[in-house]
């Protein structure tokens, strides 16, 4: 369930036609992948995966969709950058709000005691 319409966003997320775009700043060969939370004008996200061949770009929208409990996650810019732009459509599996939305550890992601 979408914000509604005069509902503030945080910083980093904005409202476009068909869903939102967030701004991120992906930290990748992390430990473990997670949400971090706001840095600046940005979403902070870590992801276990490296950054070679796209790895830590899918691992991004899986962590995303698992976090926002969101079908539709996209990147659409940054592709090979620290700093990303990725779009969020409407559709949601889980009826949860983007303000409603906590950092925490994905259950997916490579952390101690769990392999590659």
């Amino acid at each position: 369930m979408a914000p509604p319409a005069g509902a503030a966003l945080p910083p980093f997320a904005r409202r476009v036609e068909g869903g939102f775009v967030i701004l991120l700043k992906v930290v990748p060969g992390a430990s473990r992948s997670e949400v971090v939370g706001p840095l600046g004008g940005r979403l902070k996200v870590r992801v276990a995966a490296p950054p070679e061949g796209g790895k830590a770009n899918r691992a991004v929208v899986r962590l995303l969709r698992e976090w926002l409990g969101a079908r539709d996650v996209e990147i659409v810019a940054g592709h090979g950058s620290a700093e990303k732009t990725v779009r969020i459509g409407l559709t949601f599996g889980r009826r949860r709000s983007l303000r409603e939305r906590r950092p925490r550890t994905s259950k997916t992601g490579a952390g101690p005691g769990r392999g590659i």
